[in-house]
């Protein structure tokens, strides 16, 4: 078990890592997701312990090993900027920490055939990595991991130089590869898509801050707060400022929005609400849906959907269609808005919703 204790990171007087606390068990996958510059990779360098943390403690089934160089730890870490032995065959490259670890003969050409084979390398193995592409690469060193057996693993936006068909092979192969280890797995990335087809935990991170951790589909659909919600979503979450007033939610231009039965207990007061894109549809999608006037800012086809922009009483909306939607800059047109499917916050940012609300 891996525990970061009130870990906090300051360099040259900013805060990269604040009073991080996280537990991540054996054989688990921890998806960390957030926004470039968010801390994924200085909270991954000192899981591994590359980096010291300036306070807290790191402990690892627990033994403190806060300040144990990552040379004297069963780690494996793999970068979205592959790293490989330029001089080494990528049979060479494979093999390396099971060589280091004093592996048989036998027990080396098993394992990196197996890597290989997952990582369709097995026709480049004599070469070296001067001589692949960057996706050839950036799977040399994914396999290299996988052979080290490693009681922790750390992938570091690893699948981006990758093509479709193997990035979507490799997300369903690799949780199972290191679970079936005992290994703990953790995975950055910039893409709340890439979480939810991961599963696993996540830990939403902004500004060196963890904002919730927990089973992934548990944090997407029930977001303890604003910021968390805005970093689970992709296009990026509609949101509007209205009050609440009795049984009813009051937005601009005399709309009104019924308040689902769980959030009737709510004070009358000002609140943030959230949606996803896909939640703002064409159709009517249940009868206690709204209409809402808005006109069209843009459109994006991407053949099987459509993000229509949308603006809406000084706000900017993203609508996600499915099929081919083609609305002309300005146009006006009647959307719905499904209260079921709303995210509700205080003046704070935080969640006014019971716990057991389903938001998404």
């Amino acid at each position: 078990m891996l525990e970061l204790r009130n870990v906090s990171k300051t360099v040259a007087g900013a805060d990269h890592i604040r009073d991080v606390s996280l537990t991540l068990r054996h054989g688990s996958l921890n998806v960390l997701l957030g926004p470039t510059l968010s801390g994924k990779t200085s909270l991954m360098r000192l899981m591994a312990g590359l980096d010291v943390p300036t306070s807290g403690s790191v402990w690892f089934d627990g033994v403190d090993v806060t300040g144990v160089p990552v040379q004297k730890r069963n780690v494996a870490m793999v970068y979205q900027q592959f790293i490989n032995y330029p001089a080494m065959t990528v049979y060479e490259n494979i093999a390396s920490p099971l060589r280091v670890a004093g592996a048989d003969k036998a027990t080396i050409e098993r394992e990196v055939d197996r890597a290989a084979s997952l990582l369709k390398l097995t026709p480049y193995l004599d070469r070296t990595p001067l001589n692949l592409s960057g996706g050839q690469q950036q799977r040399t060193a994914l396999a290299r991991a996988i052979v080290k057996n490693a009681s922790l693993v750390l992938l570091d936006e690893p699948l981006a130089n990758l093509d479709y068909k193997l990035r979507e092979e490799l997300r369903e192969e690799l949780p199972k590869i290191f679970a079936e280890a005992g290994t703990i797995f953790v995975y950055a990335t910039t893409e709340p898509h890439e979480a939810l087809l991961l599963g696993g935990n996540t830990a939403t991170l902004s500004e060196g801050r963890v904002t919730q951790f927990g089973p992934t589909i548990d944090v997407f659909r029930r977001p303890d707060d604003l910021v968390t919600a805005k970093t689970f979503a992709d296009p990026p979450l509609n949101t509007i400022v209205l009050r609440k007033s009795g049984s009813t939610f009051q937005l601009d231009g005399g709309v009104n929005l019924p308040v689902p039965d769980d959030l009737a207990g709510i004070a009358d007061a000002s609140y943030t609400i959230g949606f996803q894109p896909h939640h703002l549809s064409l159709s009517r999608p249940g009868p206690a849906a709204v209409p809402v006037k808005a006109k069209v800012s843009a459109t994006e086809i991407t053949g099987s959907e459509s993000f229509v922009h949308l603006d809406f009483a000084d706000v900017r909306w993203v609508m996600l269609e499915h099929g081919i939607r083609n609305f002309d800059t300005d146009q006006e047109i009647e959307v719905f808005i499904d209260p079921r499917h709303i995210m509700v916050f205080d003046a704070n940012g935080r969640s006014a919703a019971p716990r057991a609300k389903q938001a998404a």
